[in-house]
């Protein structure tokens, strides 16, 4: 069945800023650099009609896993995630997302929502998190859930400085 997430943050920047950043390889290669923890990088991007997509891989150091994770998997995490944006129309644009976990049954997909929210922006995400283990998968969803949402907040806070300075 899976963990339901959902976040929401309100940015200073318009839709057009703000998608704008989410379809430019700058964008992914400096938040990247900055929070996509140990062996991130941009793999490939590619746009197919008007739909901008990012393939990325991100790490999570081993100290930073919840204790239940580490108990049954050890090492450092290596999380494929792909994003894609289709464009903006009438003051709002959507995307999808797509996580994998390398070497653990999980994966973690959802849509993103760019809404125009008085002179700035929100973006809206929601999906789920599935981990298909045997008595503790619903835990881990948990914890996975938990450290998404502490990702979402630090992703939000370098996406208003990142337009701030870039826009």
């Amino acid at each position: 069945m899976g963990h339901r997430i959902e976040h929401s943050a309100t940015h200073t920047k318009s839709v057009a800023v703000l998608h704008a950043a989410f379809t430019s390889d700058q964008f992914w290669n400096d938040r990247l650099a900055e929070i996509g923890g140990p062996g991130a990088k941009l793999v490939d991007t590619s746009v197919t009609g008007d739909t901008y997509t990012a393939n990325m891989i991100q790490g999570i150091a081993e100290r930073y896993l919840p204790p239940l994770v580490t108990k049954i998997r050890h090492g450092d995490l290596r999380i494929n995630r792909r994003e894609s944006w289709g464009p903006v129309s009438n003051g709002s644009a959507n995307g999808t997302f797509r996580v994998t976990v390398d070497g653990a049954p999980a994966v973690i997909d959802g849509k993103l929502a760019l809404t125009t929210e008085g002179t700035g922006s929100k973006l809206h995400i929601e999906g789920n998190v599935k981990v298909d283990f045997p008595l503790f998968g619903g835990r881990i969803e948990e914890a996975i859930g938990e450290q998404l949402n502490r990702l979402n907040d630090k992703e939000d806070e370098f996406t208003e400085r990142w337009t701030t300075t870039h826009s």
